[in-house]
């Protein structure tokens, strides 16, 4: 063990060498001890990189520095860590005790660039999910003994589906009255007033009911999903499975893909409707236009590829819902504070996905008529 201490102040350097084990770690706790007495406020620079061998006493060495260091009213750094120190460090769980080194502030080009590796290491990461999900799903439809949990799917469908009806209805009518009622006013200007049906038709199938739901969706069921996912991460239940020999992409993921991915469109179809059911309303009750008049304009603007549109859209968004979730609760570092953390960028990364995607779908729609 090499200690260095320079009397002008600065900190006192303890770079053990070889082994850091119970044959050793007696002579320098003892030699710190020493060199500590008297020193007031003391500042050590821990450098573990010549350590070749570390046992639970080594860690041990480690904590009781530091807490002696702490009640000194000093400061502990680890300045470097060999592979076996860092292995042993986390094992025992006391590299959270001890305070690494300060790191010189990042230019703007090292965050930008630090940015962007993080952002192609998400997506990749989200695309191996991807496949493996859709891997595991063909596995579980198709070949015998791999079989999907068919209840496990229908109580998915339930809390992503089922349990989405009601807000996805009531957000969707009072959208409708809302466009019809802002729109009716320009329309009245022109004389244009049947034309209400056209505009709150399409807006809501091609744009609307689609975009509105999966937004929805994302903050209440994709939560859930990184939410549950992480917890489990947490508490070692994935590290379980896998012991087991169970594939968590198959036992987790796999059911609320196929959830999602039935319910997402039967729930655009309900916003489509009621957003329609919206504009009606107001139709009939501002502009003073006959039922009839507003169906057969309706039925008159709207077209297959309208509602198909909507419906490609909203499969889409399902899937960007469920493997953000899912990758967020996959990915989840620390404890309580992670679970949060994780929630919270899924929904705010799934709404992003969300509506970059519908822009995308729609330019290639625009350009593809």
């Amino acid at each position: 063990m090499r200690s260095t201490s320079n009397p002008s102040g600065p900190p006192l350097q303890i770079r053990p060498e070889g082994p850091l084990d119970k044959n050793t770690v007696s002579a320098l706790h003892l030699d710190c001890t020493n060199r500590l007495r008297g020193v007031r406020q003391p500042a050590i620079d821990l450098d573990l990189s010549g350590v070749t061998l570390m046992d639970s006493a080594g860690a041990a060495f480690c904590h009781v520095l530091k807490t002696m260091i702490d009640r000194a009213g000093g400061e502990l750094r680890l300045v470097a860590s060999s592979p076996e120190a860092a292995e042993s460090l986390s094992l025992f769980r006391v590299r959270e005790d001890v305070i690494p080194p300060a790191l010189p502030p990042l230019g703007f080009l090292e965050r930008l660039g630090s940015k962007a590796i993080e952002a192609g290491t998400a997506t990749v990461e989200l695309l191996v999910l991807f496949t493996d999900t859709l891997h595991a799903t063909f596995r579980g439809l198709f070949v015998r003994g791999e079989r999907v949990r068919g209840h496990v799917v229908v109580e998915q469908m339930v809390r992503m589906g089922l349990e989405s009806f009601g807000i996805v209805s009531l957000i969707s009518l009072l959208v409708g009255l809302t466009v019809a009622l802002q729109s009716a006013f320009q329309l009245r200007q022109f004389g244009a007033n049947i034309y209400i049906a056209d505009l709150i038709g399409i807006a809501m199938t091609r744009e609307m009911g689609p975009l509105m739901t999966a937004i929805l969706v994302a903050g209440r069921s994709g939560s859930a999903v990184a939410a549950e996912i992480s917890t489990m991460v947490i508490t070692e239940e994935v590290d379980a499975l896998k012991v087991m020999g169970v594939n968590p992409i198959g036992f987790l993921v796999v059911p609320r893909f196929l959830a999602l991915t039935i319910t997402q469109p039967l729930l655009t179809v309900v916003a489509d409707a009621l957003g329609i059911a919206g504009g009606f309303v107001i139709a009939v009750t501002y502009l003073q236009i006959g039922a009839t008049p507003f169906m057969d304009q309706l039925i008159g603007a709207l077209q297959i590829k309208d509602i198909m549109t909507g419906l490609i859209k909203s499969v889409s968004f399902a899937w960007i819902i469920v493997f953000v979730g899912a990758h967020r609760g996959f990915c989840v570092k620390g404890g309580a504070e992670g679970v949060g953390r994780a929630t919270t960028s899924s929904v705010v990364q799934a709404i992003f996905l969300v509506i970059a995607a519908d822009a995308f779908f729609s330019l290639l729609f625009y350009f593809g008529e």
